[in-house]
């Protein structure tokens, strides 16, 4: 697998364990590695939280128990244990105001084309629809979506949604474009997030209720918080 060069990434090998179990889940709609990228890429740079028991289910094609087909505990804590990493790759470049480079996939001829990061980006989106309908329509912040825009629906099945054809000397310039438009996306809604909690800090502080060990995980996997997120650690 050749992917674009970034800082600190999960190693090749790695990448291509996790892109390998992907395609082994049932059904076939599980994403690629580079759809999973985008998508990831959207969930943290949106608007709201998203839950992993509420993503997973694009990720793997469907429910993991119908889905996924691990082996044993320690491969389910491997694969898992990736996609938790390399979340944590890009949340950290995007937190610390770095533009993150995009896992892009290369054809045969070294091309990549970015589609499918493009559309793993929109379907994050589609995930909080209403809240980024706010970025995409502000007159003065919504173009940095443009070049997702642009290369999801290259290939649409309606021609008024494509774009104009796209040379090659314009896609390497629009990807450069995307990464870009990521981490404006991502300062858009934390600008408004920290707004937010400065103005009712107080009050979620006050007002927030506790959730015991033995009480359901917010989360909404239906497990108790001890054994969900109340005992779930990232390293």
């Amino acid at each position: 697998m050749k992917t674009f060069t970034q800082n600190e990434p999960l190693p090749d090998a790695e990448l291509d364990r996790l892109g390998d179990f992907l395609k082994s889940c049932k059904g076939g709609r599980a994403m690629n590695v580079e759809e999973l990228d985008g998508f990831f890429a959207a969930l943290i740079s949106g608007p709201e939280t998203v839950m992993p028991s509420e993503y997973y289910r694009e990720v793997f094609g469907g429910e993991m128990s119908d889905a996924c087909e691990f082996s044993s505990v320690e491969e389910a804590n491997e694969v898992l244990g990736l996609l938790m990493r390399h979340w944590n790759i890009i949340a950290s470049a995007l937190f610390k105001g770095e533009v993150y480079v995009p896992l892009l996939l290369q054809d045969e001829n070294g091309v990549a084309h970015g589609n499918d990061w493009a559309r793993g980006f929109m379907r994050g989106m589609g995930m909080r629809h209403d809240g980024w309908a706010e970025l995409v329509n502000d007159d003065k912040h919504g173009g940095c979506l443009i070049p997702m825009m642009m290369l999801c629906h290259e290939h649409d099945e309606d021609p008024e949604m494509r774009p104009k054809p796209i040379s090659t000397e314009q896609r390497e310039d629009v990807i450069v474009h995307m990464a870009a438009g990521l981490l404006r996306a991502y300062q858009y809604f934390r600008s408004r997030r920290q707004v937010s909690a400065s103005a009712h800090g107080s009050d979620l502080r006050g007002n927030a209720p506790k959730v015991g060990r033995n009480d359901p995980c917010p989360c909404g996997s239906g497990k108790k918080y001890k054994r969900c997120c109340g005992g779930a650690t990232v390293n």
